[in-house]
Protein backbone atom coordinates (compact mmCIF):
# COMPACT_ATOMS: atom_id res chain seq x y z
CA UNK A 1 0.00 0.00 0.00
CA UNK A 2 1.38 3.56 -0.99
CA UNK A 3 -0.05 5.54 1.42
CA UNK A 4 1.09 9.79 0.50
CA UNK A 5 2.99 11.54 2.53
CA UNK A 6 1.23 14.71 4.18
CA UNK A 7 2.32 17.13 1.55
CA UNK A 8 1.19 14.55 -1.47
CA UNK A 9 -2.10 14.24 0.75
CA UNK A 10 -3.00 18.00 1.08
CA UNK A 11 -2.03 18.71 -2.58
CA UNK A 12 -4.48 16.35 -3.74
CA UNK A 13 -6.99 17.85 -1.77
CA UNK A 14 -5.99 21.25 -3.07
CA UNK A 15 -6.28 19.40 -6.64
CA UNK A 16 -9.81 18.71 -6.08
CA UNK A 17 -10.92 21.72 -4.77
CA UNK A 18 -9.32 23.72 -7.87
CA UNK A 19 -12.03 21.38 -9.78
CA UNK A 20 -14.49 24.43 -8.68
CA UNK A 21 -12.52 26.89 -10.28
CA UNK A 22 -14.56 29.55 -13.19
CA UNK A 23 -11.85 30.29 -15.04
CA UNK A 24 -11.30 29.66 -18.52
CA UNK A 25 -7.40 29.90 -18.53
CA UNK A 26 -6.74 27.85 -14.76
CA UNK A 27 -8.00 26.25 -12.51
CA UNK A 28 -6.50 26.54 -9.06
CA UNK A 29 -7.48 25.09 -5.61
CA UNK A 30 -5.52 26.09 -2.10
CA UNK A 31 -6.01 24.73 1.05
CA UNK A 32 -4.91 25.95 4.72
CA UNK A 33 -3.54 23.74 6.97
CA UNK A 34 -2.74 23.81 10.80
CA UNK A 35 -1.56 20.66 12.84
CA UNK A 36 -2.75 18.65 9.81
CA UNK A 37 -6.09 20.11 10.06
CA UNK A 38 -7.81 22.00 7.47
CA UNK A 39 -8.70 25.27 8.17
CA UNK A 40 -9.41 26.47 4.71
CA UNK A 41 -10.07 26.31 1.20
CA UNK A 42 -10.13 28.26 -1.79
CA UNK A 43 -10.25 27.90 -5.25
CA UNK A 44 -9.64 30.99 -8.44
CA UNK A 45 -13.20 32.49 -9.34
CA UNK A 46 -15.85 35.40 -9.86
CA UNK A 47 -16.10 37.52 -6.38
CA UNK A 48 -19.41 35.93 -5.37
CA UNK A 49 -22.65 36.85 -7.16
CA UNK A 50 -20.91 37.99 -9.90
CA UNK A 51 -21.13 35.84 -13.23
CA UNK A 52 -18.21 33.42 -13.52
CA UNK A 53 -16.00 33.35 -16.78
CA UNK A 54 -17.33 29.91 -17.49
CA UNK A 55 -20.53 30.77 -17.54
CA UNK A 56 -20.53 33.66 -19.99
CA UNK A 57 -17.45 31.91 -21.91
CA UNK A 58 -15.44 35.20 -22.22
CA UNK A 59 -11.67 36.11 -20.15
CA UNK A 60 -10.22 39.30 -21.50
CA UNK A 61 -6.56 38.38 -20.17
CA UNK A 62 -7.22 35.31 -22.87
CA UNK A 63 -8.76 37.87 -25.70
CA UNK A 64 -5.74 39.89 -25.46
CA UNK A 65 -3.51 36.84 -25.25
CA UNK A 66 -1.66 38.39 -21.95
CA UNK A 67 1.04 36.12 -20.06
CA UNK A 68 0.37 34.26 -16.74
CA UNK A 69 1.55 36.99 -14.43
CA UNK A 70 0.55 39.64 -15.70
CA UNK A 71 -2.42 42.52 -15.86
CA UNK A 72 -4.15 40.58 -13.35
CA UNK A 73 -6.65 43.81 -13.15
CA UNK A 74 -8.12 42.83 -16.42
CA UNK A 75 -9.18 39.66 -14.24
CA UNK A 76 -12.83 39.05 -12.86
CA UNK A 77 -11.45 36.14 -10.92
CA UNK A 78 -10.08 36.06 -6.87
CA UNK A 79 -6.95 33.85 -6.33
CA UNK A 80 -7.65 30.80 -4.59
CA UNK A 81 -5.38 31.42 -2.29
CA UNK A 82 -7.20 34.86 -1.90
CA UNK A 83 -10.36 32.99 -1.16
CA UNK A 84 -8.97 30.25 1.11
CA UNK A 85 -7.23 33.43 2.99
CA UNK A 86 -10.94 35.73 2.69
CA UNK A 87 -12.77 32.12 4.60
CA UNK A 88 -10.42 31.38 7.46
CA UNK A 89 -9.93 32.64 10.49
CA UNK A 90 -6.98 34.68 11.25
CA UNK A 91 -5.85 33.62 14.44
CA UNK A 92 -5.79 29.54 13.05
CA UNK A 93 -4.03 30.71 9.62
CA UNK A 94 -0.75 32.18 12.24
CA UNK A 95 2.13 29.39 11.60
CA UNK A 96 -0.04 27.44 8.99
CA UNK A 97 1.35 25.94 5.66
CA UNK A 98 -0.91 26.62 2.27
CA UNK A 99 -0.99 24.25 -0.19
CA UNK A 100 -1.42 25.56 -3.91
CA UNK A 101 -2.36 23.24 -6.61
CA UNK A 102 -2.84 24.46 -10.53
CA UNK A 103 -3.96 22.88 -13.83
CA UNK A 104 -4.00 24.67 -17.14
CA UNK A 105 -7.45 24.01 -18.75
CA UNK A 106 -6.39 23.74 -22.52
CA UNK A 107 -4.59 20.47 -22.23
CA UNK A 108 -4.63 19.69 -18.50
CA UNK A 109 -1.26 20.21 -17.65
CA UNK A 110 0.30 20.98 -14.30
CA UNK A 111 0.40 24.83 -13.96
CA UNK A 112 2.88 25.80 -11.33
CA UNK A 113 1.47 26.71 -7.91
CA UNK A 114 3.74 29.84 -6.87
CA UNK A 115 1.68 32.27 -5.85
CA UNK A 116 1.58 35.92 -7.54
CA UNK A 117 3.01 39.05 -5.95
CA UNK A 118 -0.06 40.00 -4.82
CA UNK A 119 -0.85 36.55 -3.47
CA UNK A 120 2.54 36.28 -1.63
CA UNK A 121 2.00 39.49 0.32
CA UNK A 122 -1.84 38.34 1.41
CA UNK A 123 0.20 34.88 2.60
CA UNK A 124 2.54 36.78 4.87
CA UNK A 125 -0.21 39.33 6.46
CA UNK A 126 -1.87 36.35 6.87
CA UNK A 127 1.20 34.82 9.09
CA UNK A 128 0.90 31.62 7.07
CA UNK A 129 4.68 30.24 7.83
CA UNK A 130 4.96 27.86 4.81
CA UNK A 131 3.70 27.69 0.94
CA UNK A 132 3.91 24.08 -0.65
CA UNK A 133 2.74 23.45 -4.42
CA UNK A 134 4.24 21.76 -7.53
CA UNK A 135 5.91 23.89 -10.02
CA UNK A 136 5.02 23.70 -14.11
CA UNK A 137 7.55 20.45 -14.01
CA UNK A 138 5.70 18.87 -11.49
CA UNK A 139 8.55 19.35 -8.66
CA UNK A 140 7.47 19.38 -5.24
CA UNK A 141 8.03 23.12 -3.61
CA UNK A 142 7.93 23.88 -0.09
CA UNK A 143 8.94 27.05 0.85
CA UNK A 144 8.76 29.71 4.22
CA UNK A 145 6.95 32.41 3.26
CA UNK A 146 9.25 34.97 4.28
CA UNK A 147 11.59 33.82 1.85
CA UNK A 148 9.34 35.02 -0.98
Amino acid sequence: MNRPDWDEYFLEIARAVGERATCLRRKYGAVIVKDRIIISAGYNGSPRGEKNCIDTNFCMREKLKIPKGERYELCVAVHAEQNAIINADPEKMIGATIYIYGVNVADGTLASGEPCLLCRRMIKNARIEKVVYFDADGNLISKFAQDF
